[in-house]
């Protein structure tokens, strides 16, 4: 069974999609498949001001709100996937990913993509699993 997330501390979904779904496994656990986030800030809707830097980490403080409304952290993260509008703004980015993630260290696809949406640098999406409520 599924079940569609909606969560105040992160953007709006900007598309007929959920910020996540909540999928309840037998024996108890649950996987959480979040949408892509980018870094809009989640009270005006728009894209952080800086670069690739600022948007990531905005971008990860978007995940951690979604994973936090299905009583999950980034440290139940299990894969990431990463699109880079430039690719070389790995490195940045990269830092900013393992100050939020370096301790659990997810599975992880990084993808250069021919653009992301509103002009964003950088958008990841999340599969956590954890123990039902």
């Amino acid at each position: 069974m599924k079940t569609p997330l909606t969560v105040a501390g992160a953007p709006k979904a900007i598309g007929p999609y959920s910020q996540a779904q909540v999928v309840r496994l037998h024996g108890g656990n649950r996987m959480v498949f979040t949408s892509g986030q980018i870094g809009l800030d989640p009270i005006s809707g728009e894209l952080v001001a800086g670069g690739v830097q600022e948007q990531a980490e905005r971008v990860m403080r978007n995940l951690a709100a979604v994973l936090e409304g299905a009583g999950l952290t980034l440290a139940d993260v299990v894969k990431t996937t990463v699109y880079l509008a430039d690719m070389q703004d790995f490195a940045a980015m990269n830092e900013v990913y393992g100050r939020w993630l370096g301790e659990s260290l997810p599975a992880r696809t990084t993808i250069a993509a021919a653009g992301l949406p509103r002009g964003a640098k950088v958008e990841i999406d999340a599969v956590a699993v954890g123990r039902d409520l």
